[in-house]
């Protein structure tokens, strides 16, 4: 069954941040999709079984941090 998780990432600001964040989100078990809003500071992320620990693991990978 498809889910969608969404998470505030205050630290982005910039095309690279997004890029960074959307790498290592997609490379997680389950995704299917990812959406970076710049302007929010929001990623939701859509796939299926997705695990909010691994997410959240791979945004640190990525150098930012969820709230």
């Amino acid at each position: 069954m498809a889910e969608t998780l969404d998470f505030h990432v205050p630290g982005m600001s910039c095309a690279h941040c997004e890029t960074a964040v959307r790498e290592e989100l997609t490379q997680v078990t389950g995704v299917v999709t990812v959406h970076v809003d710049l302007t929010s500071k929001r990623v939701t992320v859509s796939g299926e079984n997705l695990d909010d620990r691994a997410l959240r693991e791979a945004i640190d990978a990525a150098g930012y941090e969820a709230d």
